[in-house]
């Protein structure tokens, strides 16, 4: 069976960082190759391109993902009707979801009797993050008003947990349908993600460094003050040529997403602006760790999108050797492009898959040069627009 798979690779270099740090402070890392490589992990770059949709897509095709999912459902609740007191539409939230999903949704116990004198208590959390789309709280914030009018036993009768159930698992938001939802509790509402996020590792070795820093006191100004800092500290960087790669698997994102979002346009439309949403948002996206401190906004030098049929490749082993800075050149940018021009067509042809599959290709600089050749150079805005447009063909079966 013929599959449509969009591949983003990219090489991206960025300054002295801290772009993802672990529980001691110390930018994340992995030995690959026999040696210690910088590493930014999936999770921390899929945040920031689930966070940089909401600069390009509809809120409308956005989900929440929250612990205090009460709270958010009972502010739709309270749109439709304001009669319902404050307390009561938290409780009444927490029902509705505990039956949609099977997840506790209660007042945490340290919460509680931090609270106990307290005559406002605070409103009931789930026990894990809830991810539920725009359109599926607005269901179940209608269910829910349709219940307070209907007497304690709404949710008992078996005709409305199932109604509580498919709201929540019907007409996903963009974010869900991409990086899926686990629900402890309700595995048949579960739903897999249709995208892949690698973790990103540097093409060469890294030292990991240390920046001893100092803040001044303004307000020394007597004699008798003492000479020292108001405050002194350590913060540890690296930085790095990092390879980035992703798979979205556009059949999978097409059932997630179902019949979409929006009553007025093609099945396709949906796909197209969540593959397209994707692709840009994963590639301009930058973790935030330290990003006050470092300022290290940079954008990918290189990137190679590629639309496969079979399966999606992963091809960081052409950097398993690691990449040598030069002493006369310096940088590692130009051997990374060589590497990756060289080895992405030699694994094709050594496995028999495809290399006619279309290709697209973003480089800024000289040391690019080397991937001009595996497939049309075009600016981003383009790049987006082609990919999104071969995945309507697709999937309108041209």
């Amino acid at each position: 069976m013929t599959r449509t798979i969009v591949e983003v690779h990219a090489l991206q270099t960025v300054p002295p960082s801290c772009l993802n740090r672990d529980d001691t402070g110390t930018p994340k890392s992995a030995v690959y190759g026999g040696v210690r490589r910088a590493r930014v992990s999936s999770q921390a770059w899929k945040r920031a391109t689930r966070h940089a949709f909401h600069g390009r897509l509809d809120p409308a095709e956005l989900g929440v993902r929250t612990r205090r999912v009460a709270e958010v459902l009972a502010e739709h609740i309270a749109e439709l009707d304001d009669s319902i007191e404050q307390a009561q539409a938290w409780k009444l939230a927490a029902e509705t979801i505990q039956t949609a999903t099977g997840s506790k949704v209660e007042v945490p116990k340290r919460k509680a009797t931090a609270a106990k004198d307290n005559p406002e208590p605070p409103a009931p959390e789930s026990k894990y993050l809830m991810f539920l789309s725009a359109h599926q709280l607005r269901g179940l914030a209608e269910l829910a008003v349709k219940a307070h009018g209907s007497g304690p036993d709404f949710f008992k009768d078996k005709a409305n947990k199932d109604r509580a159930r498919q709201i929540a698992n019907a007409r996903h938001s963009v974010d869900i349908a991409l990086f899926g939802r686990m629900v402890a509790d309700g595995s048949d509402i579960n739903v897999d993600a249709a995208a892949q996020v690698a973790h990103a590792l540097s093409v060469h070795p890294v030292d990991i460094e240390s920046d001893y820093y100092t803040a001044v006191d303004d307000y020394k100004e007597r004699e008798d003050d003492d000479l020292g800092a108001g405050m002194i500290g350590t913060v540890e960087f690296n930085s790095a040529t990092l390879y980035r790669y992703a798979a979205l698997d556009v059949d999978l994102l097409r059932a997630n997403l179902g019949k979409g979002l929006r009553d007025d346009e093609p099945v396709t439309e949906p796909v197209r602006r969540a593959t397209e949403a994707f692709v840009e948002c994963f590639l301009t996206s930058l973790p935030t760790g330290k990003i006050n401190t470092f300022a290290n906004h940079t954008m990918p030098d290189a990137v190679v999108v590629k639309l496969r049929t079979s399966r999606p490749i992963n091809v960081v082993a052409a950097f398993e050797e690691p990449c040598r800075a030069e002493p006369e050149i310096g940088g590692h940018m130009g051997q990374a492009c060589e590497r990756l021009a060289a080895y992405m067509p030699e694994i094709e042809r050594a496995y028999g898959i495809a290399q006619d599959t279309p290709t697209w290709v973003l480089r800024v600089g000289g040391s690019t040069e080397a991937l001009a050749g595996l497939g049309t150079v075009l600016s981003l805005p383009d790049l987006v627009a082609e990919v999104g447009a071969e995945v309507t063909r697709r999937q309108a079966g041209a």
